[in-house]
C-alpha cells in the first residue's frame, strides 16, 4: 500500500511539473472553453439532471470563472472525477480547474504540486447510521463496519479517530459517492464516513431520509478548496480572486438583482474597484475589467450560491456555520480588492 501511495504521488507530482510552464489563461480562451473537474455526482454541489446539464456549489465556482475570463457561465465542460482520479486529471492537465469538495491539505498542497485557492467551504468529518441503529454517537461504533472512499482524507481521520478511542472498525472502502451510499443503503456497513456536508447531500437524495441519523461528533478539520496545478501564477490569482469576489460581494451587499445597477458606479471605492468603475483589477490578471459583474451575475454572490444550492431552505439542509460572513461569526473573509 505504502508503495502505490508514493508512486501515485510521484506520478501526479512529475505530471504537474510536466504542464507547469503552461499558461492556462491563454489555453481556455483559446479553446473557448473552462474545463472543470468536479465529482461524479454529490446533489447540491456536484450533480447532473436527466437532461446532462451540472448544477450545484462547486458547479457555481466554475461557471463564475468561466464567467469571469470568457464572458459566459455556460462555457464549462464538465468532467467527473473520483476520490482517486481528481489529483490526476489535474495534474497531467486534462482539466483547468478542480472543483470538487477537495480537502487542502499540507501533502496536497506540497507534495503533490496542487495550489488550493481559497477555502469555499469549512466542513469536517462525521458519521452517518439509521434511525433504528439506536446509536446517538460515534463513541457507540466500537467495532462497527464503516464504508469510506479510497483515495480521501477521511481514511486516515477514520484511523486516528478509533485508535484515539481505543475501538476497533472494519473498513468496507468504496470508489465513489454512490457505491457508498448503494453500499451503506444495502446494509454492508452499519455506518458511513465522510464530509459532514456530503453526508448532508447524500441523505438528502435517500428515498426517506427521515431514516437516516448524522452523528452530533465532527472528527476532523476539512477546509474544502478548488484546485490549480502549481506553477501558474496567473491562473491561481483568477480562480481565486473570483471565489474572493463572490465572498466580498456578499459582504458589500452585491447581488445577482442589483449588480448592474452597482457597475455603473457607487460611493464605496472597494465596490467601484471590484466591478471595474475604478482602477484596473482586471488588466492586473488578463481580464476585462467587468470580469468580475460577469462572475456575480453568473450565479449570484456566495450567499446566493450557497442558499440556492445547500441552504437551509434546500433538501440539503445545511446552516450556513463557520460558513457564515465573518461579520456573522463565521469564518468567510476576502482580503481587500486594492
Amino acid at each position: 500500500m505504502k508503495k502505490s501511495v508514493f508512486f501515485g504521488a510521484l506520478t501526479v507530482a512529475s505530471l504537474a511539473a510536466g504542464v507547469a510552464g503552461a499558461a492556462t489563461l491563454d489555453d481556455v480562451k483559446a479553446r473557448g472553453e473552462l474545463i472543470c473537474g468536479v465529482n461524479t455526482g454529490l446533489v447540491g454541489f456536484a450533480a447532473p439532471d436527466a437532461n446532462g446539464n451540472w448544477s450545484g456549489f462547486d458547479v457555481a465556482i466554475c461557471k463564475a470563472v468561466a464567467a469571469a475570463v470568457l464572458g459566459d457561465p455556460s462555457k464549462v465542460k464538465y468532467v467527473p472525477t473520483s476520490g482517486q482520479t481528481r489529483f490526476t486529471a489535474l495534474g497531467s492537465g486534462e482539466v483547468d480547474l478542480l472543483a470538487r469538495n477537495t480537502t487542502w491539505t499540507f501533502s496536497r498542497d506540497t507534495d503533490l504540486k496542487l495550489q488550493f485557492t481559497a477555502t469555499n467551504y469549512y466542513d469536517g468529518q462525521g458519521f452517518m447510521v439509521r434511525k433504528d441503529s439506536g446509536v446517538t454517537s460515534a463513541k457507540e461504533l466500537d467495532g462497527a463496519s464503516v464504508c469510506i472512499q479510497t483515495g480521501t482524507t477521511t481514511e486516515l481521520n477514520l484511523a486516528d479517530y478509533f485508535k484515539a478511542n481505543n475501538m476497533s472498525y472494519q473498513p468496507i472502502t468504496v470508489d465513489s459517492n454512490a457505491e457508498g451510499e448503494q453500499q451503506f443503503l444495502a446494509g454492508a456497513c452499519d455506518a458511513y464516513t465522510t464530509d459532514a456536508s456530503g453526508l448532508a447531500a447524500t441523505r438528502a437524495a435517500f428515498a426517506n431520509p427521515s431514516d437516516y441519523v448524522i452523528l452530533p461528533e465532527i472528527i476532523s478539520k476539512e477546509p474544502l478548496a478548488p484546485a490549480v496545478r502549481q506553477g501558474d501564477d496567473q491562473w491561481t490569482d483568477i480562480v481565486r480572486w473570483t471565489i474572493y469576489g463572490l465572498i466580498a460581494a456578499e459582504e458589500y451587499g452585491i447581488t445577482s438583482a442589483n449588480i448592474d445597477e452597482l457597475a455603473k458606479g457607487t460611493d464605496n471605492p472597494e465596490i467601484n474597484r471590484m466591478l471595474g468603475t475604478e482602477g484596473n483589477l482586471g488588466a492586473m490578471v488578463g481580464l476585462d475589467k467587468d470580469w468580475l459583474v460577469n462572475a456575480i451575475k453568473a450565479g449570484g454572490n456566495y450567499g446566493e450560491i450557497f442558499a440556492a444550492t445547500i441552504g437551509e431552505q434546500t433538501p440539503i439542509g445545511l446552516a450556513r456555520g463557520l460558513n457564515a460572513q465573518w461579520t456573522q461569526g463565521g469564518l468567510m473573509y476576502a482580503p481587500p480588492f486594492r
